[in-house]
């Protein structure tokens, strides 16, 4: 599941074996953090607006307290690595008493455990670094043995043998992955050393703003993922992302255990246009300019490492990742940080011919990566304001005269935006009708979102969407497919069907969920997404990315359906789309390579331990590289390309830099099998559409 620990500040950092002292005794240079008498108050406003403005109603009582209890110390200690079991008997009599704590604005008991968790790592981090000081501990790497990738059903240590055991393991891990990527002992000696001392004077620097943050957020992480309070220091980093002067590479970034972890990109940003970073890749150092020294970023903090990335327009940042699915070697990738503007992010369009095996259609392609609209322009009423409907309604007109049989507008990783663009863009395809439902925290239905003119294109339409596709995404693609309109293709979408508001608060604000998004038809966007007509490979794990993967995710349910027309007769065309379809990727290439791809990757992803051997963990990547070379050589033989001679030349061609430096990317077909299929599908739903003779608005229900 993906992680729910987002907000912790220092979690599961790669130590080793030392003795755990006392917790009566704080290491030298550790003192005990207090609360602050604002911070209850703050707390009671917290409870009281989250019990009385959050959509899900949820009353702060015993069980929510358990709730707390248990993601508080999860997102402490995820890998169950500092704590030992005694700590945790110790804190459990607490468990059903946070609430009222919370209630009378006693915060003492979070901080007592976070206070514990603090020592914990000080004394393991102290130690390491006096041991490290004199070079690396000894290991033996022809061991058979192996470490635990996944601790979540593990118990916590019970002794601190036990503990020191595990942490031998994680240390010895931390070095062989290391020598795995050639650096000598000293090197590696050097690097933890400092990894370490970073992690220990963050550790000093951390306040009771950011104690009473993280035991907050594990509060609103019980209502729902996207409900989370907002420090001032926090605050103003979260105004600063939403500014359109913000300069960097244009990532979302968010913790995973010790790593910092990309999880989205901005369209058109500097890190999408490189295609060399990809969602769940785990970024563990950090260089400035293209010689600067690169830093270990591992077991920093979240804003700490966006601090180091972010930087001025013009220059340039080196990071250093573990890209996702690999077999954990590191690459090195050089981004030139920019501000993502709005034309990186505009629509853009291509036509190309596809045939159905009959006819020739030429299909007009709208690549739209986000919904946007210049809101300072709007507003002071700038006639020529840049918006995602005025832009797109412009590409159909040009497309239109060009005499395109079809249109594919493309949604993939488009991670929404405006609603009220949304709502627009719908517009320039249906008639007028309602386009989204919107149900409020009191019950409240609103349906004042709807397309009010006639439709400006009224030919064959296609959807494509992929798991990166969310919000205003999933309203226009559900709206276009309850309405019949046409075609939705590609995977399941993300499924962000809930809006937030920000709630002021004595300290720092409440970002707290209050409505949800439903489809004309009744159905909510939440969870479940939009399910695509015609599904394609899945390239993106369901089970990392997307609502559904969040623990506390709201459910998907169903409203009343609101009446709507209904266009054209896809029901009885989808089934001989879907067989053509699947006839033709059968036996492409790039498609036999992408399911085989993914499934490598699936079953990697699903081990639970890796080997402490270095040999086998060397034939481990030797297996994982033939199997990647195999599969790719194998593709390019079916296509009639040279096959690579080896591994190395194969990782040569993938790292070269072939990314434009900056502006939008063009469309291509080119290394896009995805678009090239939905071309074809788009040529047979024209063909089988003339056939059928299938009207325009055939019923209304």
């Amino acid at each position: 599941m993906l992680s729910n620990r987002i907000a912790a500040l220092i979690s599961g950092l790669s130590l080793s074996l030392l003795v755990v002292t006392s917790p009566a005794v704080l290491a030298a240079d550790t003192e005990e953090l207090k609360p602050h008498e604002d911070q209850g108050g703050t707390a009671r406003e917290i409870v009281s607006k989250l019990e009385m403005l959050h959509y899900n109603k949820l009353k702060v009582g015993d069980e929510m307290s358990a709730g707390l209890w248990d993601e508080y110390i999860d997102s402490l200690d995820p890998t169950k690595s500092y704590f030992l079991s005694s700590d945790i008997d110790e804190f459990r009599q607490w468990r059903t008493k946070l609430d009222d704590d919370l209630r009378a604005g006693n915060v003492d008991r979070g901080f007592d455990i976070y206070n514990r968790y603090r020592l914990r790592i000080s004394d393991r981090l102290n130690n390491i670094v006096s041991q490290l000081e004199n070079g690396l501990p000894e290991f033996d790497f022809t061991k058979e043995e192996s470490l635990e990738l996944d601790r979540e059903d593990s118990a916590w240590p019970k002794s601190i043998s036990e503990a020191d055991d595990l942490w031998r393991k994680r240390l010895k891990s931390s070095v062989l992955n290391l020598r795995l990527t050639d650096k000598s002992d000293e090197e590696i000696a050097d690097l933890l050393k400092r990894r370490y001392k970073g992690q220990l004077k963050r550790l000093s620097q951390q306040n009771s703003d950011d104690v009473f943050e993280l035991y907050m957020n594990s509060l609103t992480r019980l209502y729902d993922p996207h409900s989370n309070y907002l420090s001032p220091r926090s605050l103003e980093n979260f105004n600063m992302s939403m500014s359109l002067s913000l300069e960097g590479i244009g990532a979302v970034l968010q913790m995973e255990d010790e790593y910092t972890k990309v999880a989205r990109l901005v369209a058109g940003g500097p890190a999408d246009r490189t295609g060399k970073i990809k969602p769940n890749d785990k970024i563990v150092a950090v260089g400035q300019d293209k010689d600067g020294e690169m830093v270990d970023v591992v077991g920093w903090r979240l804003d700490d490492v966006v601090d180091l990335i972010r930087g001025s327009a013009g220059t340039f940042v080196r990071l250093e990742t573990i890209p996702t699915g690999g077999d954990g070697s590191h690459r090195t990738i050089t981004i030139k940080r920019s501000k993502v503007k709005l034309e990186d992010q505009a629509a853009k369009k291509a036509i190309f011919e596809f045939s159905d095996g009959e006819q020739s259609y030429k299909i007009g392609v709208i690549n739209l990566p986000t919904f946007y609209i210049d809101f300072e322009a709007y507003r002071r009423r700038d006639p020529n304001y840049k918006s995602t409907t005025r832009d797109v309604a412009r590409l159909l007109d040009e497309l239109q005269k060009e005499g395109v049989d079809g249109v594919i507008l493309d949604l993939r990783n488009n991670g929404g935006g405006s609603l009220q663009e949304a709502t627009m863009l719908t517009d320039l395809f249906i008639d007028q009708g309602p386009v989204v439902q919107i149900r409020h925290a009191n019950e409240q239905i609103s349906r004042h979102n709807r397309s009010r003119s006639r439709a400006m294109y009224r030919g064959p339409l296609m959807v494509l969407i992929n798991r990166l596709s969310a919000s205003a995404s999933e309203i226009f693609a559900g709206a276009i497919q309850d309405y019949n309109r046409g075609l939705v293709v590609g995977n399941q979408s993300f499924g962000k069907g809930t809006v937030q508001t920000m709630a002021p608060l004595k300290e720092g604000q409440l970002k707290i969920t209050q409505s949800k998004f439903y489809r004309v038809s009744g159905d909510s966007t939440q969870h479940a997404g939009v399910k695509p007509d015609i599904s394609m490979p899945q390239l993106i794990d369901s089970e990392q990315v997307g609502e559904s993967a969040y623990d506390t995710a709201l459910p998907w349910d169903r409203i009343h359906a609101v009446r709507h027309a209904k266009y054209f007769n896809l029901k009885d065309l989808v089934p001989t789309l879907s067989k053509k379809h699947e006839k033709r990727t059968a036996v492409d290439p790039d498609f036999v390579f992408l399911r085989k791809q993914f499934e490598y990757q699936s079953e990697r992803a699903d081990r639970k331990a890796v080997s402490l051997n270095e040999q086998a963990r060397i034939q481990e990547r030797e297996n994982l590289n033939q199997e990647i070379l195999a599969m790719e050589n194998e593709r390019r033989k079916a296509k009639g390309l040279e096959p690579y001679e080896s591994f190395e030349a194969y990782e040569k061609s993938e790292s070269e830099d072939t990314a434009p430096v900056g502006g939008p990317t063009e469309i291509t077909l080119e290394d896009d099998p995805v678009l090239n299929e939905a071309g074809y599908i788009m040529a047979d739903f024209i063909g089988l559409k003339k056939h059928a003779n299938s009207p325009q608005v055939a019923n209304f229900d």
